[in-house]
């Protein structure tokens, strides 16, 4: 009897190893997009204009749980290089994934956050300082994106109009992510580290939103000339609304600590100019995304009454949504109009249901490992539609 059973087991025992191994193989960048609309989600909720009694400690605890999974996707995607590495290179080549290393430092960005949110009740100044080392490993990373993948369309991937989606602004927005979390941390300095911190802020925020906004235009006109993307990219419509939304936070939260900045370091005209322009500028850019967030809520419900099937690219909904949102607080705050709160209130309470959705649905396809597909695997470069359904 022992005989036959250990062998068993012990095929079973392999079979379970090979399927974790799989998972490593077929582990892409694409999962760090949960980091970004989980930890989203957790800022969004702490600036709820909503008096509901937990909903702080469910953001607290939203945030720690995206620490867990940035940690998690962290060690499998290097795992990943470690023992397939000629497998992983293939993401270079592709024209959609490789977009998604910008949601590496977007996922790291909302951690920063939440250390000057969450963390400093916990820990005091040992917080801002661990934001502050990691800001610069997320600037970094972010600056590595907004310039090598674009390198990488313009010499090694396949592209054309016709195949654009919204996903060419991952990369490009993940530096002025880091430029609104900078605008976090610059009342945490003091001296010379804010005043340095506030001009690399504007730097990056520069770096990128201009280049985003350009991606945008031409957007619209593929859109035009080529109508909706397949329906296994429905979510990318959304996507639109990121550059938008955190450029204008970025603004709003580098105008906020101009003033004080600048007139320490004996410059109080710049920071009043500053200041005026965080609010014109953000608002003027609050407005822009109003445009592009009714025509993703209206792309949508067409794609619904299609049939939009479900993929890891679900998380497109959340991210965008979420910094339009805190977007909205923000700006509602320096501005004292209470439409804005509301509305940032209801941005809010849709973000959250958003998520509880895309979180099951994403639960539920990595229990059945359904979710872990390399789409780089299949042909190595060009994706074909089957491929975009499982971005």
């Amino acid at each position: 009897m022992s005989e036959t059973v250990m062998p068993t087991q012990a095929i079973a025992n392999s079979a379970r190893l090979s399927g974790r191994l799989e998972i490593v193989r077929q582990f892409t960048p694409n999962w760090f997009t949960v980091t970004m609309g989980t930890g989203i989600l957790a800022l969004a909720l702490n600036q709820a204009p909503i008096n509901i009694p937990g909903l702080r400690a469910v953001a607290d605890a939203l945030w720690l749980l995206n620490i867990g999974l940035f940690t998690a996707f962290t060690c499998l995607y290097v795992t990943r290089w470690i023992l397939f590495s000629s497998e992983a290179m293939r993401v270079f080549g592709h024209s959609v994934v490789s977009m998604f290393f910008g949601a590496i430092p977007m996922g790291l960005a909302t951690i920063i956050n939440g250390f000057l949110a969450f963390g400093i009740q916990r820990w005091g100044e040992t917080a801002v300082s661990i934001a502050q080392a990691l800001w610069w490993l997320d600037a970094t990373l972010s600056v590595a994106c907004g310039v090598l993948i674009p390198f990488l369309m313009f010499t090694r991937q396949d592209h054309s109009v016709e195949k654009m989606t919204a996903v060419w602004l991952l990369p490009i927005v993940a530096a002025e992510v880091a430029a609104s979390s900078a605008g976090l941390l610059v009342p945490h300095l003091t001296g010379a580290a804010a005043l340095h911190m506030l001009i690399l802020g504007y730097a990056l925020w520069a770096f990128s939103v201009p280049l985003a906004m350009s991606v945008l235009v031409i957007l619209v006109l593929r859109l035009v000339l080529h109508k909706l993307p397949h329906r296994d990219m429905a979510a990318s419509g959304w996507l639109a609304l990121g550059p938008i939304g955190t450029g204008s936070l970025g603004l709003l939260l580098l105008g906020a600590d101009a003033p004080a900045v600048f007139a320490q370091a004996g410059m109080p005209a710049i920071g009043d100019v500053a200041h005026g322009i965080g609010i014109i500028g953000g608002a003027v850019m609050w407005g822009y995304g109003a445009w592009w967030l009714l025509l993703a809520v209206l792309t949508t419900i067409r794609y619904i009454r299609e049939g939009m099937p479900f993929n890891i690219g679900w998380w497109g909904f959340t991210f965008p949504l979420g910094v339009y949102a805190v977007a909205t607080l923000t700006l509602a705050r320096q501005t004292q109009i209470g439409f804005l709160a509301a509305t940032g209130g209801v941005l809010v309470g849709c973000l959250a249901l958003f998520w509880l959705i895309i979180a099951a649905r994403t639960l539920r396809g990595a229990c059945n490992r359904s979710l872990f597909v390399s789409p780089c695997l299949i042909t190595g470069s060009i994706p074909s539609d089957f491929e975009a359904d499982a971005v």
